[in-house]
């Protein structure tokens, strides 16, 4: 079972992040500021989700793969990731007021993914990066 979304996707060591939001709220600019950090682009855009046993994979529609839009710049060509399992999303059109926030969760063709607010810190990617390395405590 398949599922396209608007959204990007990035992996970092194999783990892939969903990055959703409104247009314009930063999904492709996010993306391109975590492989500046090293993270492989997998979709930018449009993401094709695949439900496979009790995990979600994400890969690129073949229009699209491999390239990320850099407002201002243009289409960039990019090395992706032909596939990821998912391993968190972020929700850019939900901005995240506490300090220390709940474990929340986004429910996609029947598997649960961990699921982040957008910050507003200075620290965003740094964070996300971290967080996709090596997960979170509390």
């Amino acid at each position: 079972m398949d599922e396209v979304l608007h959204a990007s996707t990035v992996a970092v060591e194999g783990r892939g992040l969903l990055i959703l939001g409104p247009s314009g709220s930063g999904k492709s600019s996010l993306a391109l500021e975590l492989m500046a950090y090293g993270a492989e682009l997998v979709a930018d855009d449009r993401t094709i989700v695949t439900g496979e046993e009790s995990a979600l994979f994400a890969a690129a529609p073949a229009a699209i793969a491999g390239m990320i839009e850099a407002r201002h710049i243009g289409l960039l060509n990019a090395p992706a990731r032909p596939r990821a399992r998912l391993f968190a999303a972020i929700d850019l059109g939900q901005v995240e007021e506490q300090r220390l926030p709940p474990r929340r969760k986004l429910t996609l063709l029947g598997c649960d993914l961990p699921l982040l607010h957008k910050p507003v810190t200075g620290h965003f990617a740094a964070a996300t990066w971290a967080y996709m390395k090596a997960g979170r405590r509390s």
